[in-house]
């Protein structure tokens, strides 16, 4: 064993002293401060320094073992044995945008990260049973809240230095790490950016479905955007309203749509862009080879997973909102 490396336990802390043996193990690995092959301090020891249990220490070894952190030789005690470090990713659902994110977080990632991921599908029991499995099971999380009033409670189970949240800024507390997308001024801000291209149609519509769980802050800023450049508009909740007609834009947050509007043009033998608009939400690998190309707003997701990575590689604080783009194709 080094004799730089040492456990911290604060005893004052709200994090359970085995996660804090845990974190201080994890974090020494990926410091350098001890490496593969290195002893670890005796259970007695831990005890005896601390004053704390045997079975508080043997929790944390467990788990560290577990994962295949560390292990053990009998009469001779624990050992590094690996500097593999795992890491849980949650996310709400799995789109091609979110595949985008995945690859770039992964792919900036050192060889000895192992990424878990798991989707939530904006259920709050399903988001509980992740984050409760999860504690104390792994060396950082990175996780993409919801609007639901028990997620602040269930984030507090987890070290808020080793969470990363992302995408909204939902239950968000302060001083909390994040990385997120801007759904409200932004958005408002790309509206006016394209301010020209909507003023070729007669009216504007935004398709909202009421299944949607995209922020209401877009839709706030549409209608802001439209009153104040004097734009026809109206909000649709309902997709069975969704009959498309000429000289309209539309605006979607669902890619759904996008698919029934492209039918609907094909069937009417309107060409987009032209007797039709459409700007969509969120950019795709495809989006810019279906039909002529789709006009969309989007943050840059790759950039997302590059930052969500750099969380993981770096013991540093995180704070940063992600650009919001519009990139314009035939479709407006």
């Amino acid at each position: 064993m080094k004799n730089n490396f040492t456990i911290s336990i604060q005893h004052k802390s709200d994090i359970p002293k085995y996660q804090q043996i845990v974190n201080s193990i994890n974090d020494a690995i990926s410091k350098k401060n001890i490496e593969v092959g290195d002893l670890l301090p005796s259970v007695n020891s831990i005890c005896k320094a601390h004053k704390i249990s045997r079975d508080t220490i043997f929790k944390a070894y467990s788990i560290l073992k577990e994962n295949g952190v560390i292990d053990s030789v009998p009469n001779k005690g624990y050992y590094v044995a690996s500097d593999t470090r795992k890491i849980l990713l949650v996310l709400d659902t799995f789109k091609a945008y979110k595949e985008v994110l995945y690859h770039s977080f992964t792919n900036n990632l050192p060889d000895n990260i192992i990424t878990d991921i798991q989707f939530h599908h904006y259920n709050i029991d399903n988001f509980k049973t992740i984050i409760n499995n999860s504690v104390g099971k792994y060396y950082k999380y990175v996780v993409m809240g919801f609007d639901h009033a028990s997620v602040p409670e269930v984030l507090t189970k987890i070290n808020t230095e080793k969470l990363l949240l992302i995408d909204w800024n939902i239950c968000a507390s302060e001083g909390c790490n994040y990385i997120f997308q801007d759904f409200g001024k932004a958005f408002g801000d790309v509206l006016n950016e394209a301010v020209n291209l909507f003023k070729k149609y007669k009216e504007v519509k935004f398709l909202y479905p009421t299944f949607t769980n995209h922020p209401i802050e877009s839709v706030q800023y549409f209608e802001r955007f439209c009153k104040e450049e004097k734009i026809k508009y109206q909000i649709l909740t309902n997709p069975k309203d969704f009959i498309i007609e000429k000289h309209t834009a539309y605006i979607s947050v669902s890619d759904r749509v996008l698919g029934s509007f492209l039918e609907q043009c094909r069937e009417k033998d309107y060409e987009p862009g032209v007797d039709v608009g459409f700007l969509s939400y969120n950019e795709t690998p495809m989006k810019k080879f279906i039909y002529k190309g789709i006009t969309v707003v989007s943050t840059d997701f790759k950039e997302l997973g590059t930052k969500a990575a750099e969380f993981i590689n770096q013991d540093k604080r995180m704070q940063y909102y992600v650009p919001t783009k519009l990139t314009i194709r035939e479709s407006l």
